[in-house]
Protein backbone atom coordinates (compact mmCIF):
# COMPACT_ATOMS: atom_id res chain seq x y z
CA UNK A 1 0.00 0.00 0.00
CA UNK A 2 1.22 2.88 -0.81
CA UNK A 3 1.42 6.28 1.73
CA UNK A 4 -0.37 9.33 0.55
CA UNK A 5 1.74 12.40 -0.47
CA UNK A 6 3.38 14.62 1.98
CA UNK A 7 0.93 17.93 1.55
CA UNK A 8 2.92 21.13 2.62
CA UNK A 9 1.65 22.42 5.79
CA UNK A 10 -1.20 24.83 5.39
CA UNK A 11 -0.54 28.47 5.99
CA UNK A 12 -2.74 30.81 7.02
CA UNK A 13 -3.26 34.46 6.20
CA UNK A 14 -1.67 38.07 7.91
CA UNK A 15 -3.27 41.20 6.07
CA UNK A 16 -1.35 44.15 6.92
CA UNK A 17 -2.25 47.68 5.98
CA UNK A 18 1.16 49.51 5.44
CA UNK A 19 2.34 52.89 4.14
CA UNK A 20 3.69 52.13 -0.31
CA UNK A 21 6.58 53.69 1.28
CA UNK A 22 7.40 51.23 3.96
CA UNK A 23 6.18 48.07 1.54
CA UNK A 24 8.65 49.47 -1.55
CA UNK A 25 11.32 49.30 1.45
CA UNK A 26 10.65 46.17 2.04
CA UNK A 27 10.43 45.06 -1.48
CA UNK A 28 13.86 46.37 -2.04
CA UNK A 29 15.36 44.41 0.38
CA UNK A 30 13.28 41.15 0.05
CA UNK A 31 14.44 41.33 -3.85
CA UNK A 32 18.26 41.88 -2.02
CA UNK A 33 18.00 39.17 0.06
CA UNK A 34 16.70 37.08 -2.70
CA UNK A 35 13.22 36.28 -1.10
CA UNK A 36 9.97 37.02 -1.85
CA UNK A 37 8.14 39.73 0.33
CA UNK A 38 6.25 36.76 2.09
CA UNK A 39 9.20 34.83 3.13
CA UNK A 40 11.29 38.04 4.23
CA UNK A 41 8.29 39.34 6.39
CA UNK A 42 8.08 36.07 8.26
CA UNK A 43 11.40 35.68 8.67
CA UNK A 44 11.93 39.43 10.18
CA UNK A 45 8.46 39.09 12.08
CA UNK A 46 9.94 35.62 13.95
CA UNK A 47 13.31 37.13 14.55
CA UNK A 48 11.83 39.95 16.60
CA UNK A 49 8.74 37.63 17.97
CA UNK A 50 11.78 35.20 19.12
CA UNK A 51 13.78 37.90 20.43
CA UNK A 52 10.64 39.21 22.50
CA UNK A 53 9.84 36.49 23.77
CA UNK A 54 13.69 36.02 25.28
CA UNK A 55 13.64 39.29 26.90
CA UNK A 56 11.30 38.31 29.06
CA UNK A 57 12.26 34.66 29.99
CA UNK A 58 13.64 33.83 33.53
CA UNK A 59 16.16 31.87 34.53
CA UNK A 60 15.55 29.93 38.05
CA UNK A 61 18.55 28.43 39.51
CA UNK A 62 19.43 27.39 43.11
CA UNK A 63 21.33 29.63 45.90
CA UNK A 64 24.60 27.55 45.21
CA UNK A 65 24.57 27.73 41.74
CA UNK A 66 23.45 31.74 41.98
CA UNK A 67 26.75 31.78 44.21
CA UNK A 68 29.06 29.99 41.82
CA UNK A 69 28.15 32.12 38.49
CA UNK A 70 28.47 35.29 40.61
CA UNK A 71 32.05 34.26 42.07
CA UNK A 72 32.82 33.38 37.95
CA UNK A 73 31.60 37.21 36.84
CA UNK A 74 33.71 38.87 39.91
CA UNK A 75 36.59 36.57 39.30
CA UNK A 76 39.62 38.20 36.88
CA UNK A 77 40.08 36.81 33.27
CA UNK A 78 42.63 34.29 33.64
CA UNK A 79 45.37 34.75 31.01
CA UNK A 80 45.43 32.04 28.60
CA UNK A 81 47.16 31.60 24.51
CA UNK A 82 43.99 32.18 23.44
CA UNK A 83 43.30 35.36 24.67
CA UNK A 84 46.66 36.76 24.45
CA UNK A 85 46.51 35.77 20.57
CA UNK A 86 43.04 38.05 20.37
CA UNK A 87 44.92 40.95 22.54
CA UNK A 88 48.01 40.83 20.44
CA UNK A 89 45.94 41.05 16.80
CA UNK A 90 45.78 44.31 14.80
CA UNK A 91 42.21 45.33 14.22
CA UNK A 92 41.31 45.23 10.45
CA UNK A 93 40.35 48.77 9.99
CA UNK A 94 43.76 50.37 11.32
CA UNK A 95 45.59 48.22 8.78
CA UNK A 96 46.76 50.50 5.71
Amino acid sequence: MKAAPARPPRRDTLNLRIPAAERNLIDRAALTSGKTRTDFILEAARRAAEEALLDHAILAVDAQAYAKFMARLDAPPQPNARLRRTMQTRVPWSRG
